[in-house]
């Protein structure tokens, strides 16, 4: 099913906040970060694909990309990263963990009041697209960064 001509308007309104996430100041690497670090909990294949070849788009590192899934046993990101990476997995799995306070403080620490709305917004977004393109199968592989 094509739910992007199915229901244009719906699609439109998640790619308004897809717009205001890329313009809110957030770092682009640490964006793709998250949306990736989401896009592996939620097992969505065709977002794991567009969001690795945009964070190496970018000159994110194959050593990060690949040890993205373990973060916390690897050296290889910053703190303000390591916080977004332990909000995002807090925020995608709620019913689970329901944020506990520790994640929220060190998101605090490292984010300001506006960066950590923005950040869960973010996180929002991208579990969003996550679900649907899994639940209407897009393809993995068919995603093409678009040209500037």
């Amino acid at each position: 099913m094509d739910y992007k001509t199915t229901a244009p308007e719906g699609i439109k309104a998640m790619w308004g906040l897809e717009k205001y996430v890329h313009q809110c100041g957030l770092e682009p690497s640490l964006l793709e970060l998250v949306k990736t670090r989401a896009s592996q909990i939620n097992g969505c294949a065709y977002c794991l694909d567009m969001h690795t070849k945009d964070a190496r788009a970018q000159g994110e590192t194959e050593q990060r990309l690949y040890t993205l899934s373990a973060w916390e046993e690897t050296p290889f990101f910053t703190e303000r990263e390591r916080a977004a990476l332990a909000w995002t997995e807090a925020v995608t799995r709620v019913a689970d963990t329901h944020v506990p306070d520790a994640v929220f403080e060190s998101a605090r620490r490292h984010f300001t009041e506006k960066e950590l709305v923005d950040l869960t917004l973010a996180v929002v977004a991208i579990n969003g697209w996550n679900r649907l393109a899994i639940s209407f199968r897009a393809e993995p592989g068919t995603y093409q960064r678009p040209t500037h």
